[in-house]
């Protein structure tokens, strides 16, 4: 059970109206909301909240006549590509993977495009859906969906970096808004895997900052008895615009060899200048069967040096909450998940923004003084 006085789910898959989708009218199947999930946070010019949410819409049969089908956005249309069983692996009902290739070669069996949601000013009740402003694919560079949104507001600029998904390439693509409203494409940030990149809410020096995480197959040990572990770690990089970005050469938030919770870890939250530094809230994942256990961590790093982590706590901030998505028990295709996306300065606590299970969105209360040091 959550510490947190306030602590709920707030937007669930069966709230969505996909007849209203992108991909209403495109398909010859029938789909399904998968998971509402992940939702990037912000404060509006108005005082509401807004979360760009996650939706991942799914085929609802996508095994039939000996194949298995996968979505996928083509000039300016939706189609569904139809694969051979033999010559696949569909083990997994959310994917399947496409072996013989020499390296991991796989393709989904939903698409994510991105969802405003209008909220109220402490984020628990929902003002409006606006499904006339929904992000979806439009670049070849996207074809396979638009992922996990995070945004940040610099000197009154709206800064959304999410994750596009392709056969071309798995990389992080810009948008930008003056409104949190209308929004523009800028194209490709970083052309690499990365799954996190975060932009901080301010600038440094008159740069931008960012946490980044990417990945590969293949990771270097430290020495024996080092403090840290070798595998994925959130990195730094600076830009002088937001768009042309520079790996910073020290490092950043590494995972340490003392707690199996950093086996896997990532970007969260977008940083945020507090009195005491830049507070960044990431996501930690003990080893557990296939997914493993995902809780979110907090580390407070030097306002003008952000390579330097002046706090952090091993004890989790958040944890998963089977009890907030028990009520949609009949829903649930992973669990002991919670993948933080965004947080917002509420004066005496944050409202923080969180994806539970892969499924719905979760908003907590987390009072400031949460973070201080004893």
């Amino acid at each position: 059970m959550s510490s947190h006085a306030v602590d709920r789910l707030v937007l669930i898959p069966d709230e969505i109206d996909l007849a209203r989708s992108p991909l209403a009218g495109h398909l010859d199947a029938e789909t399904y909301v998968l998971g509402a999930f992940n939702p990037a946070l912000t404060m509006l010019p108005n005082g509401n909240l807004l979360m760009m949410v996650r939706i991942a819409e799914a085929l609802r049969t996508p095994i039939r006549d000996g194949h298995v089908h996968a979505i996928r956005w083509n000039a300016g249309g939706y189609r569904l590509d139809a694969w051979p069983l033999e010559t696949v692996n569909t083990a997994d009902p959310r994917k399947f993977s496409i072996p013989g290739g020499g390296w991991d070669i796989m393709a989904l069996t939903s698409l994510s495009w991105l969802l405003p949601v209008e909220l109220t000013p402490d984020g628990l009740e929902v003002v409006a859906i606006h499904y006339d402003r929904a992000i979806a694919p439009g670049h070849s560079v996207q074809c396979y969906g638009v992922e996990d949104a995070r945004i940040s507001r610099v000197d009154g600029r709206y800064l959304m970096t999410t994750c596009s998904v392709s056969p071309e390439r798995h990389s992080t693509t810009l948008y930008t808004s003056d409104d949190a409203v209308d929004w523009q494409f800028e194209g490709i940030v970083l052309d690499h895997q990365n799954k996190d990149m975060l932009i901080f809410e301010g600038l440094i020096d008159d740069r931008y900052w960012a946490q980044t995480r990417p990945l590969g197959a293949l990771y270097f040990a430290y020495p024996p008895g080092s403090q840290w572990r070798a595998g994925p770690s959130i990195n730094l990089a600076t830009s002088p615009d937001a768009l042309h970005w520079k790996p910073h050469l020290s490092p950043g938030i590494r995972p340490h060899a003392g707690t199996v919770a950093t086996a896997r870890m990532g970007g969260g939250a977008p940083p945020i200048l507090t009195p005491d530094g830049w507070l960044t809230l990431w996501h930690g994942v003990e080893p557990k069967e296939i997914v493993g256990i995902y809780r979110t961590y907090w580390s407070l790093l030097d306002r003008d040096d952000p390579t330097r982590i002046l706090r952090t706590d091993h004890q989790p901030l958040l944890e998963p909450a089977p009890a907030l998505t028990a009520p949609i028990e009949h829903q649930m295709y992973v669990r002991d998940v919670v993948f933080t996306t965004g947080i917002v300065d509420a004066g005496d606590h944050y409202v923080v923004a969180s994806g539970e299970a892969d499924l719905a969105c979760r908003i907590t209360h987390i009072p400031k003084t949460a973070f201080r040091s004893d």
